[in-house]
């Protein structure tokens, strides 16, 4: 009997188990009884018997390390649930951790939009895992402007700018923070290079800093109300609480007219930014639309 069958066969709540020890391998490298414990609401001894099923199906996934009493990822690791890489992106946005994540059946009568880029789901776990573990990765990456090179990079956030995936974190080449699109990694492998405290989420400033955005509907607008409703704009405003470093790709996903008296005219801008000023705050401002006039 394949795998697959055997699992399928299995009662739910136990495939939803093993479904979170799987996903804990892939995505973070590792897991302990108490975190199915602590998911589950479970004993230690139905644990052990979740993770001996496991070994069962996949014994080559894991290794227990007996001094810390941690099952830990293996290099020949290969999941036993399938991920589809935005559900998990979009679940792990909400603090996903919770077991398996299915591709449900569409909707014939709520669409979405159409995704054109599908990040890698090899790719988002070997940074989540990094992420998660506080590693430097040598990466393989491919940039519009240089080509594929090969960096050090310290990722520590994973982020949905409206049109794609961003890894953020410190570049070794470059000596900063940046940002780096998740579809654009030929490879990810752990670096034996220690991490240093400058190279820490804690150090990248723009990320933390929260700034304040304040939309007004377009001054080209004829009747400004309807935009006033859609963005549920109080006083014919709209402030945002964001992070420095995501600033500019909101504006830019919103079309944010930002030049100087909002003289964006027949481009689709519905929405202006009133508060100016605060370009000069975040970090690449050359991305809000109309920046530089």
């Amino acid at each position: 009997m394949k795998i697959t069958e055997i699992i399928n066969e299995m009662p739910h709540a136990q495939r939803e188990r093993l479904a979170f020890i799987d996903f804990c391998l892939q995505f973070f490298g590792h897991i302990t009884r108490n975190d199915l414990v602590s998911r589950f609401q479970t004993g230690l001894a139905a644990c052990t018997r979740d993770f001996a099923a496991y070994r069962d199906l996949a014994n080559s996934n894991l290794v227990l390390d007996h001094s810390t009493k941690q099952y830990y990822r293996t290099p020949e690791f290969v999941p036993l649930f399938k991920y589809e890489p935005d559900i998990i992106l979009h679940s792990l946005s909400r603090g996903f951790g919770n077991g398996i994540s299915h591709v449900t059946q569409p909707s014939e009568q709520c669409f979405d939009a159409v995704q054109l880029i599908h990040p890698d789901s090899s790719i988002i776990a070997a940074l989540m895992r990094a992420i998660h573990n506080q590693e430097v990765c040598e990466v393989g990456y491919v940039s519009v402007s240089s080509g594929e090179t090969i960096r050090e990079f310290v990722p520590h956030a994973l982020v949905n700018n409206g049109h794609r995936w961003h890894v953020r974190g410190f570049d070794c080449k470059n000596q900063g923070f940046r940002d780096f699109v998740c579809t654009r990694f030929t490879s990810i492998t752990s670096s034996s290079t220690a991490i240093e405290s400058h190279q820490m989420a804690a150090a990248d400033s723009q990320f933390h800093q929260i700034i304040d955005v304040v939309l007004v509907p377009h001054p080209s607008i004829k009747n400004p109300r309807a935009i006033e409703m859609d963005f549920d704009m109080q006083n014919g405003r709209k402030v945002m609480h964001t992070r420095a470093a995501l600033a500019a790709y909101i504006l830019r996903q919103w079309q944010v007219d930002c030049s100087e008296g909002a003289r964006i005219t027949g481009q689709g801008c519905q929405l202006a930014l009133e508060n100016l000023d605060v370009l000069r705050r975040i970090e690449n401002p050359s991305l809000a639309p109309g920046y530089a006039l």
